[in-house]
């Protein structure tokens, strides 16, 4: 059996910035405080994501500035099934140059060895050292850069589902 790890960020992915107007889903957005704040999200992000979590084989790491807290405070508030998943840190990689979430994810890589990997994050499209290591990867690695203040979209959670299914199987 394969495995797929999918690196998932919050801000600008699951709670988009200054979320106004419907979702992506066509919905209005839902509206939660978690705990020290509320979010906008869309309930069908979370309940495909909560499938997603379900396959066999699909290992969920958060790559997020909100580090431990998404798991203890987001995720109760949403109804978003990941208050077990690992969470990668800033720690060891958030000094000196580079992006720390590239630092995190590439030492996630060594200790996990992963077959293939899904990285979600509203500011991949601005970083170009991780592109280009995710180019160099190929086929093993899906990047999806979801619009900040809309989130993951449909198109785009069904890409990931995709590419997980095909990966999997």
């Amino acid at each position: 059996m394969r495995n797929v790890t999918l690196y998932l960020d919050v801000d600008g992915v699951v709670c988009p910035f200054g979320a106004t107007g419907q979702t992506p889903w066509g919905s209005g957005w839902s509206l939660a405080n978690a705990g020290m704040l509320e979010v906008a999200y869309a309930s069908q992000l979370v309940d495909g994501l909560n499938r997603l979590s379900r396959l066999s084989g699909v290992r969920f790491v958060w790559l997020t500035s909100w580090e431990d807290m998404a798991a203890e405070y987001l995720c109760p508030a949403i109804g978003l099934a990941g208050g077990h998943w690992p969470c990668l840190t800033a720690e060891g990689g958030g000094t000196g140059e580079g992006w720390w979430k590239l630092v995190a994810l590439q030492e996630d890589l060594v200790a996990s060895t992963p077959d293939a990997i899904v990285w979600v994050d509203d500011q991949l499209r601005y970083e170009d050292e991780a592109l280009v290591w995710a180019g160099f990867l190929g086929p093993c690695i899906l990047t999806v850069s979801p619009d900040p203040r809309r989130g993951i979209s449909p198109a785009e959670l069904a890409a990931v589902s995709a590419f997980v299914t095909k990966q999997l199987f």
